[in-house]
């Protein structure tokens, strides 16, 4: 057996355990590996549930409905509710506790109707980070089977690769969009519409693998990964800038922009002690 096999099945023998379940599932590779194996080890007594808001890139559900018809998933697609919390769109520092908190509580009776428990795909490298949602998932009663496996993000696409996801297994790492907006700056629907665009546009031109557009008070800054960023030539930044702008302007507002280094979580100001 092999060691993608080996995870595999201890994680198996975790939902074995739980009995029926209801993923939630994102679109990313944690959650859309975990309902894949969930739904062939345990068939019928899975259903899957994904959210839909401004902050949800429009492929991460397209990617979820067509595994859905592909593996013959019981999905049911929601809408979270987070837009309608002024707690989520004030942006404080904890604004994944009111994201996942509008989730669950939107997913929990859905679930306890079916006799389900709710999963998360959280594995055990989150738990080295400050994720205030966690705390939601734990208010709600939230089961992390990837955790009780001890499978960290390596192992997670170590079992994709094993389930023959395909390009699922190798997807970067893409938090939901309301993560590019600075800390305490209003979540905005066209705001976050702004930035997918852009996104896109600079990920299809250049073909980088990581790709951040962040929205700060001094304006938007496009951070993309060292080596994308290095093949850029003085002329090339330039136009690529001034596309941008023109993004940002064709879509109501004119602000500065910059290139920079990707980094993780930049957009996130976290309060001291935390």
């Amino acid at each position: 057996m092999t060691d993608a096999a080996r995870l595999a099945d201890s994680l198996g023998s975790v939902l074995d355990g739980i009995g029926k379940v209801a993923v939630a599932v994102s679109g990313g590779v944690d959650s859309t590996t975990l309902a894949t194996l969930a739904h062939r080890r345990l068939g019928t007594r899975t259903k899957m549930m994904h959210a839909v808001s401004p902050a949800v890139p429009p492929e991460a559900t397209e990617r979820v409905r067509a595994l859905a018809v592909r593996e013959g998933w019981h999905l049911e697609i929601l809408d979270a509710g987070e837009f309608e919390d002024p707690r989520y769109r004030a942006n404080p520092a904890n604004r994944c506790f009111y994201c996942k908190t509008n989730l669950y509580a939107r997913i929990q009776p859905i679930a306890a109707a079916a006799g389900a428990v709710t999963l998360s795909g959280t594995n055990r490298d989150d738990l080295s980070d400050w994720r205030p949602g966690l705390k939601a998932a734990e208010d709600h009663g939230v089961r992390h089977p990837y955790v009780e496996a001890g499978i960290d993000k390596a192992g997670v696409r170590a079992i994709a690769r094993h389930l023959d996801l395909g390009e699922i297994a190798e997807l970067p790492a893409s938090p939901c969009l309301s993560s590019r907006i600075e800390t305490g700056i209003a979540i905005d629907p066209d705001e976050l519409a702004l930035v997918h665009e852009v996104e896109t546009f600079v990920g299809t031109r250049l073909r980088a693998p990581t790709v951040r557009c962040r929205l700060r008070r001094a304006g938007l800054v496009v951070e993309l990964d060292e080596a994308s960023l290095d093949r850029l030539g003085p002329t090339e930044r330039d136009e690529l800038t001034a596309r941008v702008a023109a993004i940002a302007k064709a879509r109501g507002g004119e602000r500065p922009v910059a290139l920079k280094a990707y980094r993780m979580g930049s957009a996130f100001l976290r309060p001291a002690g935390s």
